[in-house]
């Protein structure tokens, strides 16, 4: 329904006016027509009884004619309905702040800031972000008075969370977006009151004043609290300031008698049940304050918590005595997370250690004066990370330094998070489009979510559909089909679409670049966890399972092979891959029934020759064909149970007919020349590495402390010959370039050994 507020409507509800009123109508109607009618009476109709006599008309029609003239303006405000207009674009004011001119000035200096934004939401996020700085006004509790009108603010550069909101608000209105002051008197946690800003498109959103979020919209320190507020109880209640009055009053903490301003009560966009015993108990939202020494003032750090394995498991900002006392920057973690806290601030950082944390929202209050300094070799890596990429030196000095075991976990992280960061923007185009191509090859793929992500993120299941020599069409269907074959109680199950119509579609040498392109995919843009990836293939696919899993084995977690050939496929390279086959009794075309079971004996065979290596399971259904019925599902479940070994001690690598360069902890160079179906053999015995078998000439180790202790001396030998002795250095530069072969934090290097032959 319209609000139209007609001039004998007004006189009925004994509203009447004259004098500049009428003059200010006259004029709306004379400009604008029925809508600049409309507009008048409606912003005279619900005017504060002050205004009326002290509000000139020049003032009226000039933020009436901009209001108009922005709503004809931004394609945002076109849309708007017009009573949404009319309560929260044409108002002049917010709350009972000092009626002082404020569209002309906001109109032409925010235009210029929205100009390339393509929404409502858009032009706030703009507004928010730029415009405090350019009136020169932040938060300060100096000020004078929380209501302070945009020019009182402007002489002090100081406001508060009311007066900043009220600037929010007609810098909103000035380019046609709805804008609205909201706040409550009290937290319901007794923790004191807060005023915020929301604006309209297509429905209300929320954000705080001069508190800029570049993750959008809707997102505050103040969430947590405001989650807790009570419809039912006027204290903790929150309001949106409203100009069209329905008898309920905004209650402003510094007129509490006052019933001047309109309001809305939009408690329930707010509030949240409250939790219950068990899921409070699930999670610790960890709040931290940064003192400069004790009992002294708030200071402001970038701060990051980051657990014992070095992860970082969040980053914020601690609050300066300008920000509210409960603005904390508050982050989730589960109960009895610990590890570090870090503090960057006035060009050093400093750290202190943390927790177990408890449920709830525990505050950590560190003392600057009390912190030790970090690591100068992490601090340096990171200023060569602020760096542009391009600009980042190859020779810089902090990647070279030599790490201590900490310092190299830490740095892993940091890298790790570079690289994904990276990887998220370089690849964001072809994930959307759904198709990486490589070499003229494209793969696309399908996929479906099952369960919550675990802490250290979502498992991968690809599975590789049949098909074969058949017509496109043959294969999209089995791809599709494949998709709805298995359903894994948590992950990521994509079902990939072969990049050619070929007999042997999983198993040509562009497979192997683009799985490797498609896990990293997944791990940089849905937050895979790179040592939950899984393989898994029905008939032709499983063809592709028998070939992949031995020459990809560090890349996944377990594998299983429905109904497919191994071909000439080597079993060896399975030493550290979990690997489960399965096949019909009665599936005799090749030779499958027989091929698997001879499989499945040469496992057992190795299995029981290596103890720790080659766990599998093998199911041979008897009396089913090709087809088994679904049977063959159990498999999903074995190889969920199962976590990838980034780091074996002992390692059997055998080169198939696709020849690779790095496999666990080996590399050869790209150079070297190497054998025909080379096998190579690594172990950890102790403090010395021995490698047998085919091992080229340029042959480097990638070593880790997950591997052995880097700060102990070692031995290599090589089939007998000792070829190096020492001790081996952690450096930024190891980990570096492994990350760049591969995203994939687990297996990254912290170190590498070459030696001369």
């Amino acid at each position: 329904m319209q609000w139209r507020v007609g001039w004998l409507a007004l006189a009925w509800a004994g509203i009447v006016w004259g004098g500049p009123l009428d003059d200010f109508r006259a004029a709306a109607r004379s400009k604008h027509g029925a809508a600049g009618e409309r507009a008048a009476d409606f912003l005279i109709g619900n005017m504060p009884d002050k205004d009326r006599t002290e509000v000139p008309a020049a003032f009226l029609s000039e933020n009436l004619d901009l209001a108009l003239q922005a709503r004809a303006e931004f394609p945002w405000a076109r849309s708007v309905p017009e009573e949404i207009f009319l309560n929260d674009v044409l108002p002049y004011a917010v709350f009972d702040e000092p009626r002082d001119p404020w569209r002309p000035e906001f109109y032409e200096k925010a235009r210029a800031l929205v100009k390339d934004a393509r929404s409502a939401s858009e032009a706030a996020q703009a507004l928010n972000r730029q415009w405090f700085n350019l009136l020169k006004v932040h938060y300060n509790t100096g000020r004078k008075r929380p209501n302070q009108s945009h020019k009182e603010s402007r002489e002090l550069g100081k406001a508060t969370c009311t007066g900043l909101s009220i600037i929010l608000v007609e810098a909103c209105r000035a380019v046609g977006i709805p804008a609205r002051a909201v706040g409550t008197p009290m937290w319901a946690n007794e923790r004191g009151n807060h005023t915020w800003v929301e604006i309209w498109d297509g429905d209300w959103k929320f954000t705080g004043a001069d508190e800029y979020d570049a993750s959008g919209l809707n997102r505050g320190w103040f969430v947590g609290d405001a989650a807790q507020a009570k419809a039912d109880v006027p204290r903790y209640s929150i309001f949106a300031t409203s100009w069209k009055r329905d008898g309920t009053f905004f209650p402003m903490v510094w007129a509490k008698d006052s019933q001047a301003v309109a309001a809305v009560n939009v408690t329930s966009r707010y509030a949240k049940a409250a939790p219950n015993a068990s899921a409070a108990r699930a999670v610790s939202r960890l709040g931290v304050r940064l003192l400069a020494s004790p009992g002294g003032s708030r200071m402001v750090s970038r701060w990051s918590a980051v657990d014992v394995a070095g992860r970082v498991l969040g980053e914020s900002e601690t609050k300066g005595d300008r920000a509210d006392l409960n603005d904390l920057g508050r982050f989730e973690l589960t109960p009895g997370a610990q590890g570090w806290l870090r503090f960057t601030a006035a060009g050093e950082t400093r750290e202190m250690a943390f927790g177990p944390i408890i449920p709830g929202d525990p505050l950590i209050e560190a003392v600057w004066t009390f912190l030790p300094v970090a690591s100068t070799n992490v601090l340096a890596l990171e200023t060569w990370l602020r760096r542009p990429e391009a600009e980042r030196p190859t020779n810089a000095p902090a990647l070279r330094a030599a790490l201590t075991k900490p310092e190299a976990e830490r740095v892993l992280s940091v890298l790790a998070m570079d690289r994904i960061r990276q990887l998220a923007e370089e690849r964001r185009s072809e994930w959307e489009n759904g198709a990486i191509t490589r070499e003229g090859k494209t793969l696309r793929w399908l996929d479906r979510a099952f369960g919550e992500a675990p802490a250290g993120g979502h498992s991968l299941w690809i599975s590789m559909h049949g098909g074969g020599s058949a017509p496109p069409e043959v294969n999209d269907q089995q791809w599709r089909n494949q998709l709805k074959l298995y359903s894994p109680d948590e992950g990521i199950y994509v079902a990939p679409r072969a990049p050619t119509d070929t007999w042997n579609l999983w198993h040509e040498g562009h497979i192997d670049p683009l799985f490797q392109r498609l896990i990293e995919d997944y791990v940089a843009l849905r937050g895979v966890n790179p040592n939950r990836v899984y393989l898994m293939g029905y008939s032709a696919g499983g063809d592709g399972v028998w070939q992949l899993a031995p020459r990809m084995a560090d890349r996944f977690a377990a594998a299983a092979m429905m109904a497919g050939h191994p071909n000439e496929a080597s079993l060896l390279g399975l030493r550290n891959l979990p690997f489960a086959l399965f096949m019909g009794g009665k599936d005799a075309a090749y030779n499958r029934n027989r091929i698997a079971a001879e499989r499945t004996a040469e496992l057992d065979r190795l299995e029981k020759a290596d103890p720790g290596g080659y766990e599998h399971m093998s199911r041979i259904y008897e009396g089913l064909g090709h087809w088994m019925n679904r049977q063959d599902a159990e498999g999903v479940p074995w190889m969920a149970q199962h976590q990838r070994q980034p780091w074996p001690r002992r390692v059997i690598w055998q080169q198939d007919d696709i020849v690779h360069r790095r496999f666990y902890w080996l590399q050869v160079s790209l150079a070297a020349v190497l054998k025909d179906r080379a096998l190579l053999q690594a172990s950890v015995d102790d403090r010395t590495i021995r490698l047998t078998g085919d091992v080229p000439a340029g042959t480097r180790l990638r070593l880790s402390d997950a591997l052995l202790d880097l700060d102990q001396p070692l031995k290599v030998e090589v089939n007998g010959r000792e070829v190096f002795a020492g001790v081996v250095r952690r450096t930024a530069d190891a980990i570096r370039e492994s990350l760049r072969e591969r995203a994939d934090a687990p297996a990254a290097a912290t170190a590498i050994l070459q030696w001369d032959r």
